[in-house]
């Protein structure tokens, strides 16, 4: 079945599915944002429970597997994606249409991470990010832990060390040393 799919898939160059190697990253395929259902989902920019099947846009990994790491933005329609861990969320909104043609930077209309200690959701300009801790995120290697005040960000970074940062000091330079997504192409 997936050798006829691929045979009917053409590049705008021309090239077809068939002419590439299917596991070198060439060829990626990101699930659509969750759109947004006011019979049951929060208000329309409120955060939301992150559904079991959710896949990360920015890696393909589950979210609601790692709760504690768990953002998610929420765009002006109100449909929603959801991400494995802050880097993900961040790498995400440097480059929206990168992952999500439907959708750019001025269609956000919310994001929001996770406390690491209370697991409450925090809206990401308003939290503050450990880079640089012993603490290992959802792929296994360094990751942001997230606070909802300075106070326990600076405790955490005492004891696991790192240094406190906001959502403003997110760079792609920054990110790019965190992410292990560097070579997945969209």
């Amino acid at each position: 079945m997936i050798a006829v799919i691929a045979s009917l898939l053409l590049f705008a160059d021309g090239q077809s599915v068939r002419d590439i190697d299917l596991f070198n990253n060439e060829l990626c395929i990101v699930a659509p944002a969750t759109p947004y259902d006011p019979a049951t989902d929060p208000p329309m920019y409120a955060p939301r429970p992150v559904p079991a099947d959710a896949r990360c846009p920015v890696c393909g990994m589950y979210p609601a597997r790692y709760p504690r790491w768990a953002a998610q933005t929420i765009f002006r329609d109100g449909a929603a994606h959801y991400f494995d861990s802050p880097v993900n969320l961040f790498d995400f909104l440097h480059t929206v249409d990168r992952y999500d043609r439907r959708y750019s930077l001025d269609d956000v209309a919310a994001s929001y991470v996770r406390d690491y200690s209370s697991g409450q959701w925090i809206e990401a300009e308003h939290a503050f990010f450990v880079h640089g801790s012993d603490v290992t995120g959802p792929m296994r290697n360094a990751d942001l832990p997230v606070f909802s005040s300075r106070n326990a960000a600076d405790g955490f970074a005492r004891q696991h060390r790192g240094s406190v940062l906001t959502a403003a000091d997110m760079t792609p330079r920054l990110l790019a040393s965190l992410s292990r997504n560097r070579r997945h192409r969209h």
